[in-house]
C-alpha cells in the first residue's frame, strides 16, 4: 500500500469513529423511546443536517472500504496492483452510489 492510501484509510477511520458512535447513540435513543420506522423517517425527512451527516458517513465508509478491499486483493489474490485498484475503485463507487441512494431515500424523498 502506498503512503497516500495508508493516510487516506487512517483519516477515514478517524472520521468514522465519532460518526459510528453518534449513529449507535441515535439507535439506542430511538429504540428506548419505542420509535417506529415511520417516526424516525418523519424526523429525518428534509433535514439537511442528517443528510450531511450520513452523506459524510457514506463518503468516508466508501473510501475506507475500497482501500481495504484493494489491500486484501493485492495480498491474497493473483490480481495485479492495477487490476485490484480498478476493482476497488468500482467497488467504492458502487458503495457510494448505494449509500447516496439510501441517504436520499431516508432524508430527501
Amino acid at each position: 500500500m502506498t503512503m497516500r492510501l495508508y493516510l487516506w484509510q487512517r483519516a477515514t477511520a478517524a472520521l468514522m469513529a465519532p460518526l459510528v458512535l453518534v449513529h449507535i447513540a441515535v439507535i439506542f435513543y430511538a429504540t428506548r423511546r419505542g420509535m417506529t420506522a415511520a417516526d424516525i423517517l418523519s424526523r429525518t425527512h428534509g433535514s439537511i443536517v442528517w443528510a450531511s451527516y450520513y452523506g459524510l458517513f457514506v463518503a468516508a465508509a466508501s473510501i475506507h472500504a475500497a482501500i481495504g478491499v484493494r489491500n486484501v486483493l493485492t495480498e491474497w489474490s493473483p490480481l495485479t496492483d492495477r487490476r485490484a485498484g480498478l476493482f476497488a475503485v468500482v467497488f467504492g463507487l458502487l458503495l457510494a452510489a448505494l449509500g447516496a441512494r439510501a441517504v436520499f431515500a431516508v432524508v430527501l424523498s
